[in-house]
C-alpha cells in the first residue's frame, strides 16, 4: 500500500521526491494506527468484525459508488478534483486503506478455527479478479466492437466485459461445485462474487481516469514490463472492500463464530 501511495502521488500532481515521500508516510502511518488499534487477533469477535477496520470499511464501499458516478460522468466529473490535489490525496487514502482493511479482515476469517479459512476466502476474491481481467482480454481481443467506456479507457470493450463476467462465473461454479459451497447460502456466494467482479472493472477504470487526467500511460515503473502496483491491485482495491461487506451481510451471519 505505501509503494502504490508512491504511484498515486503523480495523480495529484506531486512529483517530487519529499511530496511523494509524505504521502507514503501518510499511508504508513494510516496503517499503522490500524494496526495498533486492531490487532489481527483482534479483528473478528465471535461474531462480529472489529469496529476500527468495519468503519473504514464501510467508508471505502462509499467512495466507491462515488468513484462509479464519476466514471460514468467524466470527463465532465474532472471538475470535482481537477483543481485541487487536497481531493485526489484524500481519493487515495479512500482507494487504498479500506482495501487494506478488508485484505487483513478476509485473511484473519475463522483463524482460531482454521487458520487457512481467510488465506483460501483470499484466494478465491483474487481468482476472480484474476478471471475477470483475463476473460476480458480474450473476448475483447476476440469479439470486442463496442466500447465500455471510450472516454475514460479506449481499450476497454463490452463484449471484454461480458467474457471477464463470464469467466468469473466460471470460477464461482467450479469452486462452488468442488468444495462444495453449503446450499443455503449459495445466493449470497454468487451475489457477493458477480458484484465484486463488477465493482473490481470500476476498479481499474477509476485509476484509469486519473491517470488520463494526469497525462500518464502507467501508474509507475516498480513493476518493468508491468507499468506499476497501482496498476496491478487498481481492481483489487475496489472488489476488497465491497466483497468484505457483501459477505458480512449475507453469509457470514449463517456461519456465526465457527467455519
Amino acid at each position: 500500500m505505501v509503494l502504490a501511495a508512491w504511484e498515486w502521488a503523480p495523480l495529484m500532481g506531486v512529483h517530487k521526491t519529499a511530496g511523494r515521500s509524505l504521502y507514503c508516510l501518510l499511508i504508513a502511518v494510516l496503517v499503522a494506527i490500524l494496526a495498533y488499534i486492531t490487532p489481527v487477533h483482534a479483528i473478528w469477535s465471535a461474531t462480529d468484525l472489529a469496529n476500527a477496520v468495519f468503519y473504514p470499511v464501510i467508508l471505502g464501499c462509499i467512495w466507491w459508488f462515488f468513484a462509479i458516478f464519476l466514471v460514468f460522468t467524466f470527463p465532465r466529473s474532472r471538475a470535482v478534483w481537477a483543481r485541487s490535489r487536497i481531493f485526489v490525496g484524500v481519493f487515495g487514502v479512500l482507494v487504498l486503506i479500506p482495501a487494506w482493511a478488508a485484505l487483513l479482515s478476509l485473511r484473519a476469517l475463522h483463524y482460531d478455527d482454521n487458520e487457512y479459512f481467510g488465506s483460501w476466502t483470499v484466494l478465491f476474491l483474487f481468482l476472480l479478479v484474476w478471471a475477470a481481467d483475463i476473460g476480458a482480454f480474450f473476448a475483447g481481443k476476440r469479439f470486442g466492437k463496442h466500447k465500455l467506456m471510450p472516454h475514460v479507457s479506449p481499450g476497454k470493450t463490452k463484449e471484454g466485459f461480458v467474457g471477464g463476467l463470464f469467466l468469473a462465473l466460471v470460477v464461482m461454479a467450479v469452486v462452488a461445485y468442488t468444495l462444495p459451497v453449503p446450499q443455503h447460502i449459495l445466493t449470497g456466494y454468487y451475489l457477493i462474487g458477480t458484484l465484486a467482479v463488477i465493482v473490481s472493472v470500476f476498479g481499474d477504470l477509476n485509476e484509469s481516469m486519473f491517470k488520463r487526467c494526469a497525462g500518464l500511460k502507467d501508474s509507475g515503473s516498480l513493476l518493468p514490463g508491468h507499468g506499476g502496483i497501482l496498476d496491478r491491485i487498481d481492481s483489487l482495491t475496489s472488489a476488497l472492500p465491497i466483497f468484505l461487506l457483501g459477505y458480512l451481510w449475507l453469509i457470514h451471519p449463517y456461519f456465526g463464530g465457527s467455519s
